[in-house]
C-alpha cells in the first residue's frame, strides 16, 4: 500500500466519523438554537450577517497579506502533513493563550475573543493551504478555505451539504451564503462562549475551548486537503 492509499484510508475513516449521526444532546441543542433563531427578527439576522461578513473579509485580507508561499512543492505528502501538524499545534497554543487572556477579563474582554479567535483560525487555514501547495492569492482558494471553516463549524444537515460540495469542488463551488455561515458558526460556539464571559471561570473555559476549537478546525482542514490532493494527483 503506497503513501496516497494510506492517507486516503485515514481520510475516509475520518469522514465516516465526522459525518456520523449527531448524539441526542447535539440534536436537542440544535433544536433549541433553531427555535431561538426563528424568533430573531430578519433585520437582526441581516445586521449580524453583515457584521460577521465584514469581520471575516478583514481577517481574510490580513491573512492573505501575511502568508507567504511555503515552497513545499518538492515535499512528499507525508512531509507536508508533518509540517501541517506542527503548524496546527502552534496555532492551538496561540488560540489557548488568547482565550485565557480574554476569558480572565470577564464579559468585556470575553467579547473581544470572537474576532481575535476568528483571525487565528483564518491565519491557520491560510498556512495549511500554502503547506499543501495551494495558492491562497487566488479568490477560489480563499473561498475553498471559507468552506473548510464552515464544514468544521456546522450542524449535521449543513455539514453534509458542504462536504458534498467540497468533494465536487470543480463542478459545484458557489458563493458563500453568509447568513448560513454566521448562523451555523454562532450555534456551534454559543454555549462555550457564553461560559467564557463568566468572571473567574472564563480563563479556564476560554483557553481549553480555543485549544480544542483550533485543533478541530486543523484536523478538518488536514483531511480535506488530503482528499483533494489525492483526488487531483492519483484520481482516487
Amino acid at each position: 500500500m503506497n503513501e496516497n492509499q494510506l492517507y486516503l484510508e485515514e481520510a475516509i475513516r475520518w469522514k465516516m466519523k465526522f459525518l456520523r449521526k449527531p448524539s441526542m444532546a447535539e440534536r436537542m441543542s440544535k433544536g433549541v438554537q433553531s427555535k431561538i433563531n426563528a424568533r430573531i427578527p430578519a433585520k437582526v439576522h441581516k445586521a449580524i450577517t453583515e457584521s460577521i461578513k465584514k469581520m471575516v473579509e478583514a481577517t481574510l485580507l490580513g491573512s492573505n497579506l501575511t502568508t507567504f508561499d511555503k515552497k513545499t512543492g518538492t515535499l512528499s505528502l507525508r512531509e507536508k502533513d508533518e509540517l501541517a501538524q506542527k503548524t496546527i499545534a502552534q496555532y492551538q497554543k496561540a488560540a489557548a493563550v488568547e482565550g485565557i487572556g480574554t476569558g480572565a477579563g470577564g464579559i468585556f474582554l470575553g467579547l473581544a475573543d470572537f474576532p481575535l479567535l476568528l483571525g487565528i483560525k483564518m491565519k491557520c487555514l491560510f498556512e495549511l493551504a500554502s503547506i499543501y501547495g495551494y495558492d491562497i492569492k487566488e479568490k477560489e482558494e480563499r473561498m475553498f478555505l471559507l468552506y473548510i471553516f464552515q464544514l468544521a463549524f456546522s450542524g449535521e444537515a449543513h455539514r453534509k451539504e458542504i462536504f458534498r460540495m467540497i468533494e465536487h469542488w470543480d463542478t459545484e463551488k458557489r458563493e458563500i451564503d453568509w447568513q448560513a455561515f454566521q448562523q451555523e458558526y454562532r450555534d456551534y460556539l454559543d454555549l462555550v462562549k457564553l461560559l467564557q464571559l463568566v468572571p473567574g471561570f472564563g480563563a479556564v473555559v476560554g483557553g481549553t475551548a480555543n485549544y480544542k476549537l483550533l485543533g478541530h478546525l486543523g484536523e478538518t482542514a488536514r483531511h480535506v486537503f488530503h482528499l483533494r490532493l489525492i483526488h487531483e494527483t492519483a484520481g482516487y
